[in-house]
């Protein structure tokens, strides 16, 4: 029997969340689950509603992404998660492609390469991720300068949870970094697939955008996080090779 995979999608205030739910329903792949986390939204909700009879729409007061991803995780009943951005979309063949390469590689967790869109869905720039080749030493010395993983590239087992712990809700835009550090730290695999999977959305209303100065601070003090906890690994996978 196919896994089930659970699609989780944060949505606050965002026009483009009819786009993200069409593109989880155009899915090649079955069986999947549909869960939206309204963190207490005011505007564009009535894109939602002709979607209601084919998703689970959980509603909360507003703390971030990261507390809605968590919102969402704990009522999948997926055994594989998937994160999608409301202002990004998934390619049709996403979760197929992704679920049967993670199987193949008893994989708990694996990320994509993806494509730039902008705010009409055109794309303009192909193949824009990381450059990763699968040479674990080349990924993880990737960390040390910033962060090589698109979270809504990313696919991850429900379990992976229970041994690595939710979504840090204190980090309002680095909870994505943090958790790939714990998963290297504790010493999952973390394989990449290089094809382009998604499209993901640069526009105004993007908080990426909007509070580029704040953002830049908490990168600054998570990044040190990161440098701490994986350079002793790296150094290690430097010594062995040499």
């Amino acid at each position: 029997m196919k896994p089930l995979v659970t699609i989780v999608i944060p949505f606050y205030n965002d026009p483009y969340i009819d786009q993200a739910l069409q593109s989880a329903l155009s899915q090649s792949y079955a069986p999947i689950e549909i869960i939206v986390v309204d963190d207490g939204s005011t505007m564009h909700t009535e894109r939602i509603q002709p979607y209601l009879p084919h998703i689970h729409y959980l509603g909360k007061a507003n703390g971030g992404t990261a507390s809605a991803l968590n919102h969402g995780i704990r009522f999948a009943a997926g055994e594989y998660i998937a994160w999608l951005s409301s202002d990004d979309v998934f390619y049709p063949d996403k979760i197929h492609n992704q679920i049967y390469y993670m199987l193949e590689h008893y994989a708990w967790i694996s990320h994509t390469n993806f494509n730039y869109l902008n705010n009409q869905s055109q794309i303009t720039h192909h193949r824009a991720g990381y450059i990763c080749t699968n040479d674990i030493l080349d990924f993880y010395r990737s960390f040390l300068e910033g962060n090589p993983v698109n979270g809504c590239t990313v696919m991850m087992k429900k379990d992976l949870f229970y041994r690595v712990g939710m979504f840090n809700e204190q980090l309002t835009y680095t909870h994505d970094l943090d958790l790939w550090r714990r998963v290297i730290q504790a010493g999952i695999s973390f394989p990449y697939l290089d094809e382009a999977l998604v499209g993901y959305r640069w526009h105004d209303g993007m908080g990426t955008m909007k509070h580029r100065s704040v953002i830049l601070e908490e990168i600054a003090i998570t990044q040190r996080n990161v440098i701490h906890s994986l350079s002793p690994i790296v150094a290690a996978m430097e010594r062995q090779r040499s």
